[in-house]
């Protein structure tokens, strides 16, 4: 991997030498994805301070035809933030932009650099009583850059939607690095023609997001979060319609849960189930601002269990114990990587295809891999399940993975829900989707990127990313 002679020299006189990291020690963090199924190689990792430098920065690596790897917390799922191919790259690290240069809690909006860190974003909103509601297991390390990249989902989509939806305004660098600087936030702005809805989940290939206005909203005063078992997804789905007719815009999460999924947490971390045993379980949270709200809940789930629709339930007494429910559910994923290799899948459906889907998928599993087991969870309320599969060390992962985005593909869904395509799944995007819309994604990509910089082999097949 080589650029030309001075090219390091003259990005450090952009910056400053402290910018331009070129030691293979510090570097390493930034070469590797966080599931470690991702390495590749770099130039040097850039730490610009401000967005002039960034631009300059970009300026100066569209001249050399050098590559640029956007990199927030480095949290991502899918490899959109590591290093790939032979083309000279840089890991362009974002972190060091992390100010939260305004809070408005009367104008309900938040500007922040892209590399402020989620929970430093929710923390500055709380302290004036506001809610910034994208809430993921990793948003301590998750930056809002990278969020924003991936249009991340996380636990609330339900109610407040994906972050595309709490996105006002944006400061975009260029290809050629030009700044786009439109963070005024505006709930209605039709003059935009709202082109910043192009770089919210492009993954970084089309621009590089350093700074966002966001939308906040009022904080919740009344909390209530339970955990039911149920014999069957059908009966998931009539608890999700009756939750949703009581509690409406009241109800904030409802998660899906397999009871092995919750069998494998018990079993790795001294963490108790405190409900009976069933098929599925459900995670449900409701908030509001309005008095009267546990209630409400209750007298919804008393008739679930008149329908005979749950098995056995418990509703939060306390902070602590809505917490414990909450902490079940968000330890699925490590349990599941101390349970051994796993192929995993961030799939949408239709709500009303998920108990064919499931079904399908748990009869034909075998078919596929004979040593399999499923670790299935996610979020019914906005259609997003982590169809997970766990299989022996030895055995390949291509044959399960064409086998889960096939089923989902025939049942009218998408095979990636929120965590990007990356350079995780780009192959079975290629496979999966029809030749006129790769065709337009690939004319919006030209007509930014025409040079192919932006990185390379994320979203977009390597290998075409200069569309013909």
């Amino acid at each position: 991997m080589e650029a030309g002679g001075d090219f390091l020299e003259r990005l450090r006189a952009a910056t400053s030498d402290a910018a331009v990291v070129t030691d293979p020690d510090m570097m390493a963090g930034h070469l590797t994805d966080w599931r470690h199924m991702f390495t590749g190689q770099a130039l040097a990792v850039l730490r610009p301070g401000s967005t002039q430098e960034v631009s300059r920065l970009v300026r100066l690596c569209a001249e050399a035809n050098v590559a640029i790897v956007p990199q927030g917390g480095n949290t991502g799922l899918a490899g959109g933030a590591t290093p790939q191919g032979d083309m000279p790259q840089v890991v362009l690290s974002l972190a060091g932009m992390n100010n939260i240069r305004l809070v408005d809690p009367v104008g309900l909006c938040i500007e922040v650099e892209a590399g402020a860190i989620l929970q430093s974003v929710r923390d500055a909103a709380a302290a004036e009583d506001r809610l910034f509601p994208v809430s993921l297991a990793a948003e301590g390390s998750a930056s809002i850059g990278g969020i924003i990249a991936t249009n991340a989902g996380g636990v609330n989509v339900l109610r407040y939607g994906m972050t595309r939806d709490l996105v006002l305004g944006l400061e975009v660098v260029l290809a050629d690095g030009t700044v786009i600087d439109a963070l005024r936030p505006l709930r209605k702005d039709n003059a935009a023609r709202y082109w910043k809805q192009l770089f919210i989940g492009s993954e970084g290939v089309l621009g590089i997001v350093t700074a966002a206005t966001l939308r906040l909203v009022s904080r919740p005063l009344h909390r209530s979060v339970s955990l039911v078992s149920v014999p069957n997804v059908q009966t998931a789905l009539s608890v999700f319609g009756r939750a949703q007719t009581v509690l409406g815009d009241a109800l904030t999460a409802f998660e899906l849960m397999e009871a092995a999924a919750l069998e494998r947490v018990e079993s790795h971390f001294d963490l108790t189930l405190p409900v009976q045993a069933g098929a599925w379980y459900l995670l449900i949270e409701a908030g509001s601002t309005l008095a009267g709200l546990t209630e409400t809940v209750e007298a919804m789930l008393e008739d679930v269990f008149e329908q005979g629709w749950a098995a056995d339930g418990v509703v939060a007494s306390s902070g602590a114990q809505a917490e414990h429910l909450w902490t079940l559910r968000e330890h699925i994923t490590e349990a599941e990587a101390k349970s051994g290799h796993s192929v995993k899948h961030d799939v949408s459906l239709p709500i009303v295809a998920f108990p064919a889907f499931l079904e399908t998928f748990r009869t034909r599993l075998p078919d596929v891999e004979a040593e399999a087991s499923s670790n299935v969870f996610g979020h019914l309320g906005d259609g997003n399940l982590h169809v997970n599969v766990l299989l022996p060390e030895e055995a390949g992962s291509t044959g399960v993975m064409r086998f889960v985005h096939d089923l989902v593909h025939a049942h009218g869904g998408s095979i990636s829900a929120e965590h990007g395509l990356g350079q995780y799944r780009v192959a079975e995007w290629e496979r999966l989707t029809s030749r006129a819309e790769q065709m337009l994604l690939r004319r919006i990509k030209m007509a930014l990127d025409p040079h192919g910089i932006l990185n390379p082999g994320k979203g977009l097949p390597i290998k075409e990313h200069k569309a013909t």
